[in-house]
């Protein structure tokens, strides 16, 4: 067994990362690639409990920008997280690892309600355990979410899979000249409102030393370096 540099993590996941070429809704293609990135670092020993957002079906910002009221439009995205949770779900357990969703809203036909006792003791257990309906409050985001419960899970890190290598100083897909950092403060990522993660998640992640690591969760193998502690990331400490 490799040495591990996070025991416990939390892998924050966008829903727009399930959606893979498409753009919208899930692609399974895509989502059994994860899982079986999922499954490699599970196999090291990982405790790992997931965050996914639901971009890929329903964003509550964006309707709410078109009109709709902004809670009804989250409570639709928080739904929208239940649905990515359960595609998840599924296809790690036909890859054979044991898995749980818990959701903030209550849905007992579909899922476990979300209790913090309960998920720790999926973890210790060696269950993926995938947190959905965001807090379940909305004006909350699935970043501020990952960030709590990171807290409440105890969990050492929060490592967030995107379509990039790390935090740059711009959009790398816009800007050939785009230069990625290997470091940073909490404070930095604020002050040059870098949008790795909302400024609740990362005030709230800074308040309780919680760090960050970003990575691109679509290099095969990368999700095993991060959790190894190897480089291919930035980390916000």
């Amino acid at each position: 067994m490799e040495n591990l540099r996070f025991k416990r993590v939390l892998l924050k996941l966008s829903g727009e990362a399930l959606a893979g070429p498409k753009g919208f809704g899930i692609d399974p293609d895509t989502v059994i690639a994860f899982c079986k990135e999922i499954v490699e670092a599970a196999s090291l020993g990982v405790e790992l409990a997931m965050v996914i957002g639901g971009g890929n079906i329903f964003r509550g910002m964006s309707a709410s920008a078109s009109g709709m009221d902004r809670a009804s439009a989250d409570y639709m995205g928080m739904l929208a997280t239940v649905m990515n949770a359960v595609a998840v779900q599924d296809a790690l357990e036909k890859m054979g690892l044991s898995t749980r969703v818990l959701s903030a809203i209550t849905m007992q036909e579909v899922c476990e309600p979300y209790i913090r006792r309960r998920a720790i003791r999926h973890l210790e257990k060696g269950r993926v355990v995938i947190c959905a309906a965001g807090t379940g409050n909305p004006y909350f985001t699935t970043d501020t979410a990952a960030a709590l419960r990171a807290m409440e899970l105890k969990s050492q890190v929060i490592i967030k899979g995107t379509k990039v290598n790390g935090i740059y100083d711009k959009d790398p897909k816009k800007y050939d000249d785009a230069v990625m950092f290997n470091k940073l403060t909490y404070m930095e990522v604020l002050e040059k409102q870098l949008r790795v993660m909302d400024t609740t998640a990362v005030s709230l992640a800074m308040d309780n030393n919680m760090p960050i690591v970003v990575f691109n969760m679509f290099v095969p193998g990368n999700l095993k370096l991060v959790v190894t502690g190897d480089r291919a990331r930035t980390i916000v400490e």
